[in-house]
C-alpha cells in the first residue's frame, strides 16, 4: 500500500478533545465514500494540497474536529491516511454509524471524474484490507448510503463495491476512466493498422488512418478552390447572358437554354473532379 501519512500530506493537527475519540469496539468493516461535488483529475504533486483542502472545508465550514475520513484514496492509487485507524471518524452520517465502520474517501465526484481510475480501485482496495488487518475491521463492504439517507458513493463506485470491491484484475468493468478512455482511443487511431483505400495505387493501396485525414484535407482544400473558378465563370456567364438578354441575336429560350447547359457542364467537371479525388 502507498500510504501517505499525516505529516507527509501536511496535515493540520486535530482539535481536542472529539478530534482524539478512539473506537470503543471492533469495526464492522468499511464504508466507501465519493466527494457528491465535481471533480477532475490533476498531477499526483497536487493530491495533498486538494486533501489539505478537504480538512479545511470539514473544520473551518463544518466545525468539525479534522478531516471526516479514516482514508483518502487519490485518483493515482494512493492512499491519504486521515484519522486513519483508531480514531473514529465522523462522515458515515451520526455516531453510531461512525463507530460502526471506516470510512474510506475515493476521489471521485458526481460529475467530471465518476469513474475511478485502475491505480485507484488497487488503492480503495489497499485501504479496505489495512482495515482488516490493522483495524480490526470485519469483511462487511458498503457504501455510505447503506444505512443513511444519501446518494454518495455515487452509482458507478456503489456498483463496484456491491460487486464486493474487488481489484481490477478480477472486475475490469471499472478498470477505465473516461481520461484514460479518450487517450486509449487516440493511441489506438495513431498507431492501429492500415485501411485499403478505394483510390490507392498499385504500390500503396492501404494507407493509415492519419494519412486519410491528411488526403481528406487536402481534397477539401483544392476543392474549394474549384468551386471559387466556377463561381467567376459562372459570373462572367451571368454578365453575358444580361448583355445578350438586352442586345439581342437570341430569344429569351435560346438564352435559358444556354445557361443550363453550361451550368450543368460545370456541375458534371465538379463531379468529376471528386469522384477521381476520393
Amino acid at each position: 500500500m502507498r500510504l501517505v501519512t499525516r505529516a507527509q500530506w501536511g496535515a493540520r493537527p486535530y482539535r481536542q478533545p472529539y478530534g482524539g475519540i478512539t473506537y470503543s469496539r471492533a469495526r464492522r468493516g468499511v464504508k466507501v465514500h465519493y466527494l457528491g461535488t465535481p471533480y477532475s483529475d490533476r498531477p499526483h504533486e497536487r493530491c495533498d494540497d486538494y486533501v489539505r483542502t478537504i480538512q479545511a472545508q470539514h473544520m473551518d465550514r463544518s466545525g468539525w474536529s479534522d478531516i471526516g475520513y479514516s482514508f483518502v484514496v487519490c485518483t493515482h492509487g494512493y492512499v491519504y491516511e486521515g484519522r486513519g485507524l483508531k480514531r473514529r471518524n465522523s462522515a458515515n452520517g451520526n455516531t453510531s454509524l461512525n463507530e460502526q465502520d471506516y470510512a474510506v474517501l475515493v476521489l471521485v465526484g458526481s460529475s467530471g471524474l465518476t469513474r475511478p481510475t485502475v491505480a485507484q480501485l488497487h488503492g480503495a482496495r489497499d485501504a479496505i484490507e489495512h482495515c482488516r488487518e490493522h483495524g480490526p475491521a470485519g469483511t462487511w463492504i458498503g457504501g455510505h448510503r447503506d444505512g443513511y439517507a444519501t446518494a454518495c458513493p455515487g452509482d458507478v463506485l456503489y456498483a463496484w463495491v456491491k460487486k464486493g470491491a474487488p481489484r481490477p484484475s478480477e472486475e475490469s468493468s471499472m478498470a477505465i476512466s473516461d481520461t484514460d478512455a479518450k487517450r486509449i482511443a487516440r493511441a489506438v487511431w495513431e498507431t492501429d493498422g492500415i485501411v485499403g483505400v478505394s483510390w490507392g495505387s498499385e504500390t500503396n493501396p492501404e494507407w493509415k488512418p492519419e494519412s486519410i485525414l491528411n488526403h481528406l484535407g487536402e481534397v477539401t482544400r483544392e476543392n474549394r478552390g474549384r468551386i471559387k473558378e466556377m463561381q467567376a465563370s459562372l459570373g462572367a456567364l451571368t454578365e453575358v447572358v444580361v448583355q445578350l438578354a438586352a442586345g439581342g441575336g437570341l430569344d429569351a429560350a435560346e438564352i435559358r437554354a444556354a445557361a443550363e447547359a453550361g451550368a450543368q457542364a460545370a456541375l458534371d467537371r465538379l463531379g468529376d473532379a471528386l469522384t477521381d479525388q476520393t
